[in-house]
């Protein structure tokens, strides 16, 4: 006995982590490439909301209550003060959501709007407000294009600017809280608490294509956690820490994370010569040709798992068919 605990030692460090909330799917489930690793080859928790009949919804995996329409455009201001007074529902408890909670709701799976609006009511929005500051007295907007990023208050129609933000309110207890939990494994690897996702604590410094980084994240030795894989958006966005900047990761335990843009594992569903990406430099969520090359960050464990069965041929998607084409300004990018 006194051997084998010995010989257990070094493991002992790690362990799997029962996650806080259930990290919702992107939505992906369309195939662009002949490669394993993009984000449709695996399924996770898939988003599940509840109608609940009264002018709310209820989001299966987290418990939070949304409103079902959101409620027009206005100031950053006047948005908060509209959730404190908010009554829906038999509700009072409403408030403006966490830039996690909001990026979470989103499906990249849809486009125009990357929303269900099956459950959801569409609205004339092209931004919705969360109660996150960002850096230089600016709010993190989640974009209806499916992307995240931090803008100035003054970007509003209601304050002056040309862009159509509105106030969507949720109400419980939030559980994604505004950044990742992490613990070290003593491995090279990093637990999130929050999520149960397993990271890499000092990933590649080779920038790789979208194509270069999938096959360079299923060809890493597995973690005990299991495979690598490159991650989808929303799991590499929940590395980010919105208190964070420069980089906007927990520097002491990702040491080898940069202030950088990291590929995902999500294409675009309307442009897949595109791939959606994080950068760290604040948490930005935006996109790139996937030939461009980035920096790569593996993950394992969590819930994903690849789907069973053989993979189904890529699509072939001509630019400018309808539904799949169209510029749009990318999220951030100003």
């Amino acid at each position: 006995m006194r051997l084998l605990s010995v010989l257990l030692l070094p493991f002992a460090s790690w362990a799997a982590t029962t996650p806080s909330y259930k990290l919702s799917d992107t939505g992906a489930t369309r195939t662009f490439t002949a490669s394993f690793g993009e984000d449709s080859d695996f399924t996770g928790h898939v988003p599940a909301f509840k109608d609940n009949g009264n002018g709310t919804v209820t989001d299966r995996l987290t418990g939070l209550v949304w409103q079902k329409a959101d409620g027009g455009e206005m100031t950053w201001e006047k948005a908060k003060a509209y959730a404190a007074d908010l009554k829906l529902g038999g509700r009072d408890d409403w408030r403006l959501p966490t830039s996690m909670e909001l990026f979470a709701v989103l499906n990249q799976g849809m486009h125009g709007p990357a929303l269900d609006t099956a459950v959801f009511t569409r609205s004339e929005a092209r931004y919705w407000w969360s109660d996150s500051p960002g850096q230089r007295d600016r709010v993190w907007l989640a974009n209806t294009g499916g992307g995240i990023g931090a803008h100035p208050k003054s970007e509003s129609v209601s304050a002056g600017g040309d862009h159509p933000v509105h106030v969507w309110c949720v109400a419980g207890a939030s559980v994604t809280g505004r950044g990742p939990a992490l613990v070290d494994n003593k491995d090279g690897t990093v637990t999130d608490q929050r999520t149960g996702l397993v990271w890499q604590k000092a990933p590649s410094e080779k920038e790789m294509t979208w194509e270069q980084a999938l096959a360079h994240c299923a060809a890493l030795p597995p973690s005990k956690a299991g495979k690598w894989r490159l991650p989808n958006i929303k799991e590499l966005r929940s590395l980010s820490d919105d208190s964070k900047s420069s980089p906007s990761v927990d520097t002491t335990l990702l040491s080898g994370v940069h202030a950088a843009a990291y590929w995902s594992s999500t294409p675009q569903v309307n442009r897949p010569s595109r791939a959606w990406y994080v950068d760290f430099e604040s948490g930005l969520v935006t996109y790139e040709e996937k030939a461009t090359a980035l920096r790569v960050i593996a993950v394992s464990g969590g819930q994903a798992v690849p789907r069973t069965g053989a993979k189904p041929k890529p699509e072939t998607v001509t630019a400018g068919e309808p539904g799949k084409g169209g510029k749009k300004k990318k999220e951030g990018k100003r």
